[in-house]
């Protein structure tokens, strides 16, 4: 059994999301959002090095030791599996390990509101999950997915970086294929997917300007296509593909999110009331031909006051669900803050005065 499981295990006992391994300090485990140490030795160089390089394949560790970091899935010998980056610092190698849960939830278990499963509906158009990294975008992505699968006949490509939840095909085909693996960059994928006769594709992440493109022309040319952006909040999706794409596809651009652009979802997973959990807190942008006209006429900074009074159409912003969300007890208030634009609005449930700003006395 490679040695790098017995932190697995333990990491696994705990409930913990992710397994953090550097140099020169002892492993880490995130519990919670929290990251904390667990009782062992500082890792030296040459041990975690020899640790790592257990799991690596032959052509991982030609990769690596060129100085690329290495993304890939790992399966320990107990079952668990595991999202996996390996990359090298100023001290020496270092790893980190996000626990993929073997049952994919159902998205009627995740607690989103009643729209995102309405949106999986469309046949056609994109609809991008935002949100910082550790947010929950690919469990949310997968139970869409998982939604699909089970209630409608779909042939549904999969491009990942790496391949995470295992989908099984129930009444849709399910082809998951991963960066590296089995396609050299996600625009290639997005390429070949089109000639693979697709309903759906599933965009792991749209990191470069080829890859957006792409995945605006599958969603203009008749496909539900689902993507991953790590911005926060609706406006900044919507100005960051503009700003993604040369400048002379500018106006173009806007005709396709005005037109194609289904929704956005950002994410933040905030703290239970116990500690013991996270829950997942989104904001929802539903395009309208109001929100369309914004964007075609460069006044996306109208967008919020259009989440504020769209909640008809499934739209709320991020302060609205979290104070609704500490309304009804499901997250902790402290967190909730941290995660708040406004602060103001949520002082007042605020029990941890430390997490409120300073404020200095006058002279």
């Amino acid at each position: 059994m490679p040695r790098i499981d017995a932190f697995l295990k333990l990491g696994l006992a705990q409930g913990c999301s992710d397994v953090h391994l550097a140099v020169g300090v002892p492993p880490m485990l995130r519990l919670h959002g929290d990251l904390m140490p667990i009782k062992f030795r500082d890792l030296g160089a040459a041990e975690l090095e020899s640790y790592v390089s257990e799991i690596l394949t032959p052509g991982q560790k030609e990769r690596f030791g060129s100085g690329r970091d290495v993304d890939f899935s790992y399966v320990s010998e107990d079952g668990g599996r595991f999202r996996v980056n390996v990359f090298r610092k100023e001290t020496g190698v270092g790893a980190t390990f996000r626990f993929i849960p073997g049952d994919i939830p159902r998205l009627d278990k995740l607690h989103l509101p009643k729209v995102v499963q309405s949106l999986c509906d469309y046949h056609q158009g994109m609809i991008l999950v935002t949100g910082s990294t550790g947010t929950g975008k690919s469990t949310t992505l997968a139970a869409m997915i998982d939604y699909l699968n089970a209630t409608k006949n779909l042939n549904i490509i999969s491009l990942e970086d790496p391949i995470e939840f295992v989908h099984r095909s129930k009444r849709s085909q399910v082809i998951q294929r991963e960066l590296g693996t089995h396609l050299p960059s996600f625009a290639e994928g997005i390429r070949a997917a089109l000639r693979e006769d697709p309903d759906v594709i599933l965009v792991g992440e749209m990191r470069d300007a080829e890859t957006i493109s792409m995945a605006m022309t599958a969603a203009e040319t008749g496909h539900l296509v689902l993507g991953t952006l790590h911005t926060t909040g609706a406006v900044k999706t919507i100005d960051r593909v503009i700003d993604a794409l040369p400048g002379e596809m500018r106006e173009q651009t806007k005709s396709f999110l005005s037109q194609s652009l289904l929704a956005v979802i950002t994410q933040a997973l905030v703290k239970t009331p116990d500690g013991r959990g996270r829950r997942a807190v989104v904001e929802i942008m539903v395009m309208t031909r109001a929100i369309a006209k914004l964007v075609m006429t460069d006044q996306t900074h109208q967008i919020p006051s259009q989440l504020q009074t769209g909640r008809d159409q499934g739209m709320q912003m991020m302060d609205q669900a979290l104070l609704d969300a500490i309304q009804r007890k499901e997250v902790d208030p402290d967190d909730a803050f941290r995660y708040a634009t406004d602060k103001a609005l949520f002082t007042r449930f605020v029990t941890d005065t430390g997490v409120l700003p300073k404020i200095d006395a006058p002279a």
